[in-house]
C-alpha cells in the first residue's frame, strides 16, 4: 500500500485495510473548477470542488462527529481539509497545464474546506493562487492523478466556468478517452509510481479555454 507521499491524500490511509487487494485506483473523484480571472485577461486563481465517492467518505470521516449529532460540520473536518490540502502540494495539487504550454505554478491554497452533505458525503473545496503572471488566452488544464490512486471524472452539470474571462473566451471539457485503461496491471507497479511520473496522464480530465 502507498505511503502518505504517494497517496496525496493524508486521510487515504484509512483505506489501507481494505483496498490492498482491490485493483487501482482506490478512490473515486467528481470535480468541479472554476477559472478566475483578473481584469487583466490573465489566469488569477483556480477554484476546485472535488466531491468524494462515499466508501472513501465513510471512512476518512471516522471520528470526526465531535458533538455526536450525526452531521459533520466544516469545524469538525477542518483539520482534515487542512491535511488534505497540505499533502497535495507534492503532487503540484493534481493541477497542470498541458504538455507544450509554460508550466503552472502555484501559490499555497486558501479558502479551504471540507463539506459533507447529508449522506456523509465529503466535498474538498480550495483555491489555487497561480503564482506569478496566470496565462492569457487559449490554455489546457489537466487534471489527474500521477499515480492514478485517485481517478477523477467531471461533474455532469456545469464541471467549468469562467469568471471574469475575457469576452470571446469559453471552457470545454474531455474526459480519458475510453481506450485508457490499466488492464491487469499488477499493484507492484502502482507501488513504485511517485508525483513525477507520467502514468496517470492517460486518465487525465482535460479542460480546454478557446478565446477568439
Amino acid at each position: 500500500m502507498k505511503t502518505l507521499s504517494l497517496a496525496a491524500f493524508a486521510a487515504l490511509f484509512l483505506l489501507a485495510g481494505i483496498a490492498g487487494a482491490s485493483a487501482h485506483p482506490h478512490v473515486w473523484v467528481t470535480s468541479k473548477s472554476e477559472l478566475v480571472y483578473s481584469p487583466d485577461g490573465r489566469l488569477k486563481q483556480i477554484r476546485h470542488a472535488w466531491t468524494f465517492d462515499d466508501m472513501f467518505s465513510a471512512f476518512a470521516s471516522q471520528g470526526l462527529d465531535k458533538n455526536g449529532d450525526g452531521k459533520f460540520s466544516r469545524d469538525e473536518l477542518a483539520d482534515l481539509a487542512k491535511t488534505n490540502v497540505e499533502s497535495l502540494k507534492e503532487f503540484g495539487y493534481f493541477t497542470v497545464s498541458k504538455k507544450g504550454e509554460k508550466p503552472l505554478e502555484f501559490e499555497d491554497p486558501v479558502d479551504y474546506y471540507l463539506e459533507a452533505d447529508d449522506k456523509g458525503i465529503l466535498t474538498l473545496h480550495f483555491t489555487l493562487p497561480v503564482k506569478g503572471q496566470g496565462p492569457k488566452g487559449n490554455m489546457t488544464l489537466q487534471v489527474y492523478d500521477p499515480t492514478y490512486f485517485v481517478a477523477f471524472s467531471f461533474a455532469d452539470e456545469k464541471p467549468v466556468t469562467l469568471t471574469g474571462a475575457p469576452a470571446g473566451c469559453s471552457a470545454a471539457t474531455k474526459g480519458p478517452d475510453d481506450s485508457s485503461s490499466q488492464g491487469n496491471t499488477p499493484e507492484s507497479f502502482f507501488a513504485q509510481l511517485n508525483a513525477g511520473s507520467s502514468y496517470g496522464e492517460m486518465f487525465a480530465n482535460n479542460i480546454m479555454v478557446r478565446c477568439q
